[in-house]
């Protein structure tokens, strides 16, 4: 293929892409990302066993740059899909008190005056 073919698959494929990726609901946004990073996994596979079998150091560069960028695009996945299970978790409990502590002495968030006269 020439380079204008190239190009021209490359263009149609990131036009493709955004449309398809814009169209995605939030609530199937996670997991389509834990899917992607399944992909990811695989690329980043494919990238070290080409940059072990490399012949000539230029592609041995370019396998150990496809293997840096597969890496950093793998570990960014995990975190967003962490990131995007985090909101749909509920509130975390509040930590115990101290042991030997009044229950509910010094948390005064929440308090109202109705709250705290019918503790006491």
């Amino acid at each position: 293929m020439d380079g204008i073919s190239l190009l021209t698959i490359t263009v149609l494929a990131v036009f493709v892409g955004f449309e398809v990726v814009s169209k995605v609901s939030s609530t199937l946004h996670t997991p389509l990302m834990s899917g992607a990073n399944a992909i990811h996994g695989i690329i980043l596979v494919g990238a070290i066993i080409v940059a072990g079998q490399a012949t000539h150091p230029w592609v041995l560069a370019v396998a150990l740059l496809a293997v840096v960028l597969a890496t950093a695009n793998l570990v960014g996945g995990f975190v967003v899909t962490d990131r995007m299970l985090e909101m749909f978790r509920g509130r975390k409990p509040d930590k115990p008190a101290k042991p030997g502590a009044k229950p509910g002495a010094g948390d005064t968030r929440g308090e109202t005056k109705e709250n705290t006269e019918a503790t006491r």
